[in-house]
């Protein structure tokens, strides 16, 4: 399809009869109505920058997703190139007429999926990897196979299998009892606030410790930290691999088991930036729920990023032996949550020294399951991210998502490590020299 355009007027669409009444064709229209086709979006785009193709660019994409809402119909090579869109949302960070992007593309596959789902070809990987990701009984058992054998399996696999690392033993219960002395005695500390903690589908099996070191981290600050049992996933992986009633239904079950208890807790705080981004759109994705949208508001209404939590705090890492960092801050994070250097402030306020990074902007190639499906894309996004990471020749990098951290460790010739993994291991590190 070749798009034509006159560049700072805005689009007209004409929506078919057909699709007009399904829902959130009208929230399309607008957001249709907002783009002024000026291009500055595939400037930052990942996958405009590495194809070249006008219609692997945000403004393409938007062209095709405008003509399927006209004509109600799509070709399979128009579908392929929406599927693949990382969503890392760079355009709408760069966008001076706050086209919602990420929005407009998810409301384009749910069509697709409704309306056109055999345009797309039949590819079975992105059903396996909704069955069993959000199943830990089934993953967990997976990937602890799939550490015992990843020596032996050829290269492009063994990358996309995580190493499990040891499960650190929390130290939230000598924070908490550590105490202060007095002329009275010890007059142990006493928890005064409480937050519930997400624990992640993928974060819980394969990097655990991240919680555990925010755990550590809030109860130097007499924090709680309480979990929900059968968690279940928030639903992100299965809207952005257009499963979106089955999406749906995973937030509502969210949030019915958040919202009962929303008094109890200060915050909830998502340690991963692509569950948090999500959960904190729930009013927007369920905007036509008149059961939940309520609830939905309630519980986004607590939902902090663990970035926006711990920036409150005070931590001080040790005078000797300061460690360069390199930062990657996630496309979730920055360009989902509007936290572009949220992650960096906290390091900075430390005192860690930061390296110099390029292209901040650009996605590291995980997005999700992004990595699997499209590993090529992937693969050559992560090689150019790693080489802006390392240029400066840090110490070890920081990221704040499970899916960059694992996508970045397959390949970095450093450590790369969740920012509240380091932070606590930093600040544990100082205990206990003070400690001796």
């Amino acid at each position: 399809m070749q798009a034509e355009c006159t560049r700072g007027c805005s689009m007209q669409t004409i929506i078919h009869s057909d699709i007009q009444r399904l829902p959130h064709i009208d929230e399309a229209e607008k957001i249709l109505r907002s783009c002024v086709h000026c291009g500055f979006c595939n400037a930052v785009c990942p996958t405009y920058q590495l194809l070249g193709d006008e219609l692997d660019g945000p403004r393409g994409r938007i062209y095709l997703i405008k003509d399927l809402l006209e004509t109600n119909d799509i070709d399979g090579e128009s579908v392929e190139h929406l599927d693949r869109c990382l969503t890392c949302r760079s355009c709408e960070t760069t966008c001076p007429s706050g086209v919602q992007y990420g929005r407009l593309l998810d409301i384009g596959r749910e069509v697709i999926a409704n309306q056109h789902s055999t345009r797309r070809k039949p590819n079975p990987l992105p059903h396996l990897v909704r069955w069993i990701v959000p199943r830990s009984w089934i993953f967990e058992p997976l990937l602890r196979i799939g550490n015992m054998v990843r020596g032996i399996l050829p290269q492009a696999l063994r990358v996309k299998i995580p190493k499990i690392t040891p499960l650190i033993k929390s130290n939230k219960d000598v924070a908490m009892l550590e105490g202060e002395m007095t002329d009275g005695g010890l007059v142990l500390n006493k928890i005064q606030r409480k937050v519930l903690v997400l624990s992640g589908c993928v974060q819980k099996s394969a990097t655990p410790n991240v919680n555990r070191s925010l755990e550590s981290l809030l109860a130097t600050h007499q924090v709680a930290v309480e979990y929900l049992s059968n968690e279940g996933c928030c639903g992100a992986l299965d809207l952005h691999l257009s499963a979106h009633a089955q999406a749906k239904q995973r937030m509502r079950e969210l949030i019915d088991k958040m919202h009962d208890s929303l008094d109890d807790y200060e915050a909830i705080i998502s340690t991963a930036s692509g569950c948090g981004v999500t959960i904190k759109e729930y009013p927007v994705i369920l905007a036509d729920d008149e059961v939940y949208l309520n609830k939905a508001e309630e519980v986004c209404a607590k939902v902090v990023d663990a970035v926006e939590y711990v920036a409150q705090f005070d931590f001080a890492l040790p005078a000797t032996n300061v460690t360069r960092v390199a930062v990657h801050t996630p496309c979730s994070l920055q360009h989902g949550q509007k936290l572009p250097v949220a992650l960096e402030d906290i390091l900075k306020k430390v005192g860690v020294e930061l390296v110099e990074t390029g292209e901040k902007h650009l996605c590291c190639g995980s997005a999700g399951s992004y990595s699997l499906l499209q590993p090529a894309i992937a693969n050559a996004l992560t090689s150019r991210k790693l080489d802006n990471l390392q240029r400066d020749d840090p110490d070890v990098i920081v990221t704040a998502n499970v899916g960059c951290q694992m996508q970045l460790a397959a390949s970095a010739d450093i450590p790369v490590m969740h920012w509240l993994e380091f932070l606590a291991q930093a600040t544990t590190q100082q205990h206990n020299n003070r400690s001796a």
